[in-house]
């Protein structure tokens, strides 16, 4: 039995970790393993594959702004090593961390929705001719 399911936003089932197609079922089997397939709609969840965006996203927007306040503080304050422990590594653990599940089921929840795979080189492809700039001169006129 085949159910047309309506198409749902990547944002909306991405970030909770849910099913890309149906909505319902879970898309982890831990913190960051895919399940092999939705248990609600048996969608075959081979089709994922975000790579290191996850990683990139985390380390760009929210790692990198982590490390500059963590020096600000040295910087600024030049405190005893036990206050960046207190401090500074839970912040940078927590800005590397927490992001990581929401983005990587964005990112596959992306994919499903926009029907995105892996890139393919055309062989069949002809190029055109090349054309010298002095025959398009001469096929142009200009």
């Amino acid at each position: 039995m085949t159910a047309d399911w309506p198409p749902i936003p990547p944002i909306q089932t991405g970030i909770r970790g849910h099913c890309p197609r149906c909505g319902l079922g879970q898309l982890f089997e831990g913190f960051l393993s895919l399940r092999p397939k939705c248990e609600i709609c048996d969608l075959d969840y081979s089709f994922a594959d975000p790579a290191d965006g996850p990683a990139f996203f985390v380390i760009c927007f929210t790692c990198v702004p982590a490390v500059a306040v963590a020096s600000w503080i040295e910087i600024a304050y030049e405190p005893a090593f036990w206050v960046h422990l207190v401090t500074s590594l839970p912040l940078i653990l927590l800005a590397c961390l927490l992001p990581l599940r929401p983005l990587k089921g964005w990112l596959v929840n992306s994919q499903f929705f926009y029907k995105a795979e892996e890139g393919k080189i055309d062989r069949d492809y002809v190029a055109p001719p090349k054309v010298t700039p002095e025959e398009h001169q001469a096929e142009t006129g200009i």
